[in-house]
């Protein structure tokens, strides 16, 4: 039995044609097909519900046949001990660890390529101050690339790590995060690419019996970045939060999709996304959808989107779903807020002289510094900060986005 076919049956599938041995979410409109064979993912149009809102033709064959085969990009690590990180084969046993399986192409067929396997463990009981950093910099966007992180917070761990993510790339590849009884964890994927990269990207956590998650995707650069996160629980007793912050520039697209699979009792996730678009084509799109699980008896879930748009020509779709399966839970609800400035606001500032650009700016700080603050990363704050000044600078002169429908 191979690897990957072992990891099939201690997940409860099989080897399997097009859907065969999809896992059973009892008739769940979340169904999707996973299996570790490209074969057994059709090549995505763009028709498919999961791929409708994102433009295939930029793609530039990741989701298809386009080689996997590039090496052009450099990856540099930051650990402190007792952290232990190290390069290992595709083979090793904590690929796949997480229990995901993938569950479209890309992610697929990044799990087929990737020949190394970065593998980041932090032992058990150890109170690590100093955040882990990872720092992956493309070198080419000429040659596609296929990466694989397992990160494993083992039992009663403290610990923060970052994935940086910069220079030209085109770059799909899988991040596992699989935490212990008791372990608390803030990964952080921070994507602050070149203007021509493109990354396809999932992330796939698994939460341990009392252990306590923060998971945080922040997207400013690239030319089209896909980031698909899915999260369930291993055992009852999990705390999840998950947070993003994005920021779409003319011409950019920026995707976010995730699904929290309320598989235990007893269980908590929150999350929490924000973004801000400008400039001609800034396309922005954020899926949320929350499983509740017969199983899942005592569970509180809430999920809020909220996207500024600050000039016209930018465009935010944003879909919450929510399936409840059993109606023992403490509490579960979603929303989803689209919106541009408030003149209100800007006139309450340029009334007491400040300028409209400056009152802009002061505005779309404040939309950001309560989820900055709840990353709750002092190294990478001030960074994400002077990142959205930076952004806020790049529209200054661009038409303020009318209020008028």
């Amino acid at each position: 039995m191979t690897t990957d076919t072992a990891q099939q049956a201690q997940h409860g599938l099989t080897e399997h044609s097009h859907g065969a041995g999809a896992p059973d979410h009892g008739g769940s409109a979340f169904d999707t097909v996973a299996s570790f064979d490209v074969a057994d993912h059709v090549v995505p149009r763009g028709r498919e519900e999961e791929w409708r809102f994102t433009p295939m033709a930029r793609l530039r064959g990741l989701h298809d046949d386009a080689p996997l085969d590039g090496h052009d990009y450099e990856v540099s690590v930051d650990a402190a001990a007792p952290v232990v990180v190290e390069t290992v084969e595709s083979t090793d046993p904590r690929r796949g660890s997480s229990g995901y399986v993938p569950n479209d192409r890309p992610s697929a067929r990044a799990w087929a390529e990737a020949d190394k396997v970065l593998a980041i463990t932090i032992p058990a009981d150890a109170v690590v101050e100093q955040p882990t950093i990872v720092r992956l910099r493309g070198l080419s966007a000429e040659k596609a690339a296929a990466g694989h992180v397992v990160i494993t917070a083992e039992r009663f761990s403290q610990s923060v790590v970052v994935l940086e993510h910069e220079g030209s790339a085109a770059f799909a590849d899988n991040v596992e995060i699989v935490t212990h009884d008791g372990a608390r964890l803030t990964l952080v994927s921070l994507q602050d690419w070149a203007d021509d990269a493109i990354h396809l990207s999932h992330h796939h956590v698994s939460v341990g019996r009392d252990s306590v998650v923060k998971h945080v995707v922040v997207s400013f650069g690239g030319d089209l970045v896909r980031t698909s996160v899915t999260l369930d629980y291993a055992a009852p007793g999990g705390d999840a939060e998950l947070l993003g912050l994005y920021f779409a520039d003319a011409g950019q697209h920026l995707e976010k999709r995730l699904f929290v699979d309320h598989n235990q009792p007893n269980c908590r996730s929150n999350v929490l996304y924000k973004g801000a678009l400008q400039g001609a084509k800034a396309h922005a799109v954020w899926i949320g959808n929350v499983l509740i699980r017969p199983a899942a008896e005592g569970i509180s879930t809430y999920e809020l989107n909220r996207n500024l748009v600050l000039t016209d020509g930018a465009r935010a779709d944003s879909v919450p779903n929510l399936e409840i399966e059993t109606g023992e839970i403490e509490g579960a609800g979603h929303a989803s807020a689209t919106g541009r400035f408030d003149d209100e606001q800007l006139f309450y500032l340029m009334a007491r002289g400040i300028s409209a650009d400056e009152a802009r700016r002061l505005v779309v700080r404040g939309f950001f510094t309560e989820l900055i603050n709840k990353i709750g990363v002092p190294e990478i704050a001030e960074r994400l900060t002077a990142t959205v000044e930076r952004e806020l600078a790049l529209g200054e002169g661009l038409p303020a986005a009318s209020t008028t429908h």
